[in-house]
């Protein structure tokens, strides 16, 4: 194993620098993964841009993280061996100790360190990860397709289990970006009458070519007026931080229907009492989820040809990636790889 390796840090609040980093020891309950491929996600601007200036080490972010187990330290169940290909998604491991944990809700773990933000993440060659963290990679995706999978995938995958639409029943996803295009190709695949709501007629070819059966263009119609049309949606899915959007869309919500909010925003969404009380529709959170259920979105993609759209750079290139994110040049995820630097 290399004494070093290669990691992008945050040498400024928005802005990463390239390092040559000792290799960590991992401690108990520990494993070192050597990093093949890192995702990047639009939560990683807010990481960089928000890290504390006075950590030292500096923070490495990315939180999309697919690579083979280098070592191991003690106390790790023996399922995680040697060269296992795994990937580590936003949550970085629960404690098994506290309330959530005790009742199985993972997910909502107070223990929980958050990759690539209070923990280091992997635009790095090298990365520690908690055992509890550790997600199977099925042979079938190479690890460049797999890492969108561990956030952009999963949140849309279980999204989409919450949202309370049977097949055949209207679901429409508001965003057709990074989470929107694996939103979906995912609710064709689940039997859904799936309508994408985008801005512009630019991506309209795109979103039925992903799987929509309709587009709606919400800069030149009435999207929710057009929702009634089609009888109205059993669940829209939202990824976008856009409040008033997201809330005028609500009246295109079917009796019963469920709105499905991915994205926290900025500013409070209006939401109409008597339109949830008259039709008993509802509003419902949703996060990302725990490796197992990051193995069933995997396992999901594979078995219906869900793959998401990537443009693959090297390691160093990350500033580079970012900006591209930022300015919406990205279609539809930038995935790092950490091969030798040519």
């Amino acid at each position: 194993m290399k004494k070093t390796y290669r990691a992008m840090q945050v040498a400024a609040p928005g802005q990463l620098e390239l390092v040559e980093r000792c290799t960590p020891v991992p401690g108990a309950g520990e494993v070192l993964i050597e990093v093949e491929a890192c995702g990047i996600c639009g939560a990683d601007t807010n990481d960089i841009a928000n890290a504390d200036p006075a950590l030292q080490p500096p923070r490495v972010p990315g939180h999309e993280v697919v690579g083979r187990i280098a070592a191991i330290g003690p106390g790790v169940p023996v399922l995680w061996a040697l060269g296992r290909r795994v990937g580590v998604g936003r949550l970085g491991g629960h404690c098994n100790e506290c309330a959530p944990c005790r009742q199985g809700r993972f997910q909502l773990c107070l223990n929980q360190p958050v990759v690539g933000a209070t923990r280091d993440g992997g635009y790095a060659e090298m990365m520690l990860a908690h055992s509890t963290a550790l997600v199977s990679i099925p042979d079938e995706l190479s690890s460049e397709e797999a890492a969108p999978i561990l956030c952009a995938g999963v949140a849309t995958f279980n999204a989409l289990r919450k949202c309370g639409a049977q097949a055949g029943d209207t679901v429409a996803v508001l965003g057709i970006g990074g989470l929107g295009h694996m939103a979906v190709q995912y609710a064709r695949r689940m039997g859904f009458r799936v309508v994408a709501i985008g801005r512009g007629g630019d991506i309209a070819a795109d979103a039925l070519a992903l799987g929509a059966h309709v587009y709606i263009d919400n800069r030149e119609e009435d999207a929710a007026a057009r929702l009634k049309a089609l009888g109205g949606a059993q669940a829209i899915v939202t990824m976008i931080d856009h409040a008033d959007t997201v809330s005028a869309l609500l009246a295109g919500l079917a009796p019963e229907g469920r709105l499905v909010v991915l994205n926290p925003g900025r500013s409070p969404l209006q939401v109409p009492a008597g339109l949830l009380v008259g039709g008993q529709r509802s509003i419902l959170g949703s996060i990302t989820g725990t490796p197992w259920d990051n193995e069933k979105a995997l396992d999901f993609s594979v078995l219906v040809d869900v793959r998401p759209q990537i443009e693959v750079m090297p390691l160093e290139q990350a500033n580079e990636a970012l900006r591209k994110l930022k300015a919406g040049d990205a279609k539809y995820r930038i995935v790092l790889t950490m091969g030798d630097p040519s």
